[in-house]
């Protein structure tokens, strides 16, 4: 475990997501300088990384799992709002935002995090080890939110295209917060010991659970500064999305300019906003607590459905236009295939670097689509 203490105000830690506040304040209103786009560009990339230091402060302060659920749920949150204010700024792509930036997150999280975990983990420490039940259930769950909100509209017929109707679109949200919320209960509750990071042997085999407060890590810290840390990782996470919304403009210009096609922009922005979990999984994958990687990954793509749709449900009440959330076929595909790959690499609780290589090569077909459908 990082030094997690917070040794005074002058700590980068401390200045970087005050900093990077100050500079999308300031820029709000005008940001079209190339300086200026530079200063945020380097703001943002601060942001994050100040952002994965206190959520390991953090959970290192409450423990597994609660550690990274609340990295999952914040930055879930502040994607969802990033979601609603760029389907507010319209555009001919407002209708199929939220489903192209949930469904980019979805691979991210079930390809990228999970892939680089798994490889990260397995070449340094050769086999990786997990519970399986506690990360099937993640994904379980995870598949039944993306077959609901996401496949459903594509074949249903009540609405134009791959729209819901609105009662459908109460179900799905309704079935959303139904499935998170019985999964956190689970997590957090009712089998926690699933979901924390594990012992093996020489085969990979788990032989028992590491308990948060006896895992051979300095001691958690105080009170006053987790609290600290928690605070400043909220602004943190509000720099990163305000900064990300700023830079929004210039990487649809760009987009357009290289004759791609929209949801480029949403895969983009996932990868922003997804970076601090990004960090934190890989770091903690590289330090033999893959379970951690694993929750944080299966966790957030699950918090970014499980948040979203609902609260794109409630937002519609007021926002003018279509809101398509069926997949086209080709995503479809990347999505059932990703499916039982992942499957598959649960399935005995440990794995190696060939695993963690699948899923970056699932990854990477969803980018080569993304760019050339």
């Amino acid at each position: 475990m990082a030094d997690t203490r917070i040794r005074g105000p002058l700590q980068w830690t401390v200045v970087v997501p005050v900093l990077a506040l100050a500079v999308l304040v300031a820029t709000w209103a005008s940001h079209e300088h190339p300086a200026v786009l530079t200063a945020i560009g380097l703001c943002l990339v601060g942001a994050v990384l100040a952002a994965v230091h206190h959520a390991e402060v953090v959970a290192h302060r409450v423990g597994e799992p609660f550690g990274s659920l609340i990295l999952a749920v914040a930055v879930t949150v502040i994607e969802v709002g990033l979601i609603v204010m760029l389907m507010i700024s319209g555009g001919e792509a407002a209708s199929t935002y939220a489903r192209d930036t949930v469904f980019a997150a979805l691979m991210i999280t079930f390809n990228g995090i999970v892939g680089l975990s798994l490889l990260i983990g397995a070449a340094r420490h050769h086999l990786v080890s997990f519970n399986a039940s506690g990360t099937g259930s993640a994904l379980a769950t995870v598949t039944a939110l993306a077959a609901v909100t996401l496949i459903l509209p594509s074949v249903t017929t009540s609405a134009e295209g791959p729209a819901f109707s609105p009662f459908q679109l109460g179900f799905a949200a309704v079935a959303s917060l139904v499935l998170y919320g019985t999964f956190v209960f689970t997590q957090t509750i009712r089998h926690r010991d699933f979901f924390l990071p594990v012992t093996s042997d020489a085969q990979g085999r788990v032989t028992g659970v590491v308990d948060a407060d006896s895992d051979g890590h300095a001691d958690p810290p105080p009170a006053r500064d987790a609290l600290l840390s928690l605070m400043l990782l909220l602004i943190a996470l509000a720099s990163v999305v305000g900064l990300a919304k700023l830079l929004s403009p210039t990487i649809e210009d760009g987009v357009t300019s290289l004759g791609l096609p929209y949801p480029v922009v949403g895969v983009v922005i996932a990868l922003l906003v997804l970076a601090p979990e990004s960090i934190a999984a890989v770091r903690n994958a590289a330090r033999d607590r893959v379970q951690i990687s694993l929750n944080l990954a299966y966790g957030s793509a699950m918090a970014s459905i499980g948040l979203t749709i609902p609260t794109i449900a409630i937002a519609m009440i007021w926002l003018e236009g279509p809101l398509l959330l069926g997949l086209e076929p080709t995503q479809m595909v990347l999505l059932a295939v990703s499916v039982v790959v992942a499957m598959l690499s649960i399935v005995q609780g440990r794995a190696n670097t060939l695993q963690g290589v699948v899923h970056l090569a699932l990854l990477a077909a969803f980018l080569v689509v993304s760019l050339q459908p």
